[in-house]
């Protein structure tokens, strides 16, 4: 049994990538490991046993002078590292998204110690100053890797030069203090962030594929008929949510689902009552059973992203539900659908084609019903958490 660290930046649920650290934790202890959570203190925590141990991270809701300094390097977070460390033996470390609130301060104390550390890449920290490959909504590649700098005149952050200039000091800073040499193994959630890595600097040897993975063995498949398209996640542009709503809007035969919030909401929402748009339907964020029963009794999911997307979770969530997607062909997604069988890819931004597809699952609804089976059945062969665990632990193996 191994006593293993599990690092994140949140203790509660704000994202995929927070959902995964603890689906993982959940995992590790089925199969009999001691898992313990190392994250930022936040009133929105769930509860830990180890939270005394939670470091205070940097306020950016009312920031001051020390948030900008903790934001960069935390002695709190050190201090409750090593403090962490002199009471609890540590066989291995497992890292998922922790700069900003923990920092890269606390990597020396674990590799004093000497105990392997492990990150999942959930997104391209490593590589963009602004993790995401985007700079004004546009896929951009302009450092590099390592000239963080260029984000500086871009404005990559919101657009705001001072948030720029932040993001970017703190990837030097990281680097500085070890973000990636003090590492000893990368997991990268898709085939495609693996290759980004390599191709700005990450060694080949240092980097491993292991797709995300759903638990479907409690999840009950609905493969009966449904009644509308869904979109479940955030309504960004960059998820491609305003080409959606363009090729959904002359479709009126064919109703469509919105479900989340985001920043591109209020041009949504101006877009559909302009097009007198009533077949789209905007339900605003939805979570648990509610959206579970949304993607249960849906025709197919869609997910029109226009940003290199990694391992989305919507596309592994709608195939554990029995639920085909429409997806496009960028960043890790095609590693998830295959065209024609469970799903259609299209081009991202592809208004027409997107349209082609909307179409033809509400045509077909019963070959869609089929795509949605062989979906859940790639779940249960490929995703499953039984296999994953497997994965894992042959790389933690690797460094014990």
């Amino acid at each position: 049994m191994l006593t293993i660290l599990n690092v994140s930046q949140n203790h509660y649920i704000r994202g995929g990538s927070d959902r995964y650290f603890f689906t993982m934790a959940e995992l590790l202890q089925k199969h009999g490991h001691n898992v313990i959570p190392f994250t930022a203190a936040n009133p929105k925590n769930e509860h830990s046993e180890w939270e005394q141990y939670f470091p205070r991270a940097a306020d950016f809701e009312k920031p001051k002078p020390i948030d900008l300094l903790r934001f960069l390097y935390s002695r709190d977070a050190v201090k409750s590292i090593q403090k962490l460390l002199d009471n609890t033996a540590v066989d291995i470390a497992h890292f998922h998204i922790y700069y900003g609130k923990l920092t890269a301060s606390i990597l020396g104390s674990l590799k004093k110690a000497g105990i392997p550390l492990i990150q999942t890449l959930h997104e391209y920290k490593l590589t963009c100053p602004v993790y995401s490959h985007l700079s004004n909504d546009v896929i951009c590649e302009a450092c590099e890797g390592k000239h963080f700098w260029r984000a500086l005149p871009k404005r990559c952050n919101r657009g705001s030069l001072a948030r720029t200039a932040l993001s970017v000091t703190e990837s030097y800073v990281s680097r500085q203090l070890g973000a990636v040499e003090k590492f000893d193994h990368f997991i990268s959630v898709s085939h495609f962030l693996r290759k980004k890595m390599i191709q700005y600097g990450i060694p080949e040897e240092k980097i491993s594929t292991v797709h995300n993975f759903a638990d479907v063995s409690d999840i009950t498949p609905n493969f009966s008929i449904g009644e509308y398209i869904l979109y479940f996640g955030r309504v960004h542009r960059s998820k491609g949510i305003l080409t959606l709503i363009e090729a959904a809007a002359p479709l009126k035969q064919v109703p469509l689902y919105i479900v989340g919030d985001g920043e591109a909401m209020p041009e949504v929402q101006e877009t559909v009552e302009q097009n007198g748009c009533e077949h789209i339907r905007l339900l605003g964020f939805k979570q648990g059973d509610e959206l579970q029963e949304l993607i249960l009794n849906s025709i197919c999911t869609v997910l029109p992203s226009e940003w290199y997307e990694n391992c989305p979770m919507s596309v592994l969530e709608s195939f554990a539900y029995g639920k085909p997607v429409i997806g496009a062909d960028i960043g890790g997604i095609p590693e998830l659908i295959k065209d024609e069988v469970d799903g259609f890819l299209v081009p991202s931004s592809g208004t027409e084609a997107l349209q082609e597809k909307l179409l033809w699952m509400f045509e077909h609804k019963v070959e869609a019903a089929e795509m949605g089976k062989a979906g859940r059945l790639k779940m249960e062969a490929e995703f499953n958490a039984d296999i994953h665990y497997q994965k894992i632990f042959n790389i933690y193996e690797k460094f014990l």
